[in-house]
């Protein structure tokens, strides 16, 4: 059998400290891993990289759900800074807040697919 841990306890001093040092900056990422883990938001998410915009009613058709449901997600996702809206008349339009979001999203749908490809 194939152990997956250390067989002694040692650490390199220098680079856990170094490390250590900049988990700060990783504040608040969390948060937006956590949006992006319920399968809802992220076909939510996905769908925004196929269209630059879509309206409510748009979205709780494509995730088979109703308004209020689509408008929750949506709006968790405003919330969490990952899209935006605007209001044209009665209809709310939503999109992705910007382009780090559309990467983050592509580059996590590629890599599932690779993942899938070699069997993982």
């Amino acid at each position: 059998m194939v152990r997956d841990t250390c067989e002694v306890f040692c650490f390199d001093e220098e680079k856990v400290n170094a490390v250590k040092q900049r988990l700060e900056e990783i504040r608040g990422v969390e948060q937006l891993f956590k949006a992006l883990s319920d399968a809802t938001r992220l076909k939510i998410a996905y769908a925004l990289t196929l269209e630059e915009e879509l309206c409510v009613c748009d979205v709780a058709n494509i995730i088979g759900s109703t308004v209020a449901t689509a408008s929750h997600h949506l709006r968790f996702l405003r919330d969490m800074g990952l899209a935006k809206h605007r209001k044209e008349g009665k209809l709310v339009f939503y999109s992705l807040k910007d382009e780090h979001v559309h990467q983050l999203v592509s580059i996590a749908l590629v890599h599932a697919k690779e993942m899938e490809n070699r069997g993982e």
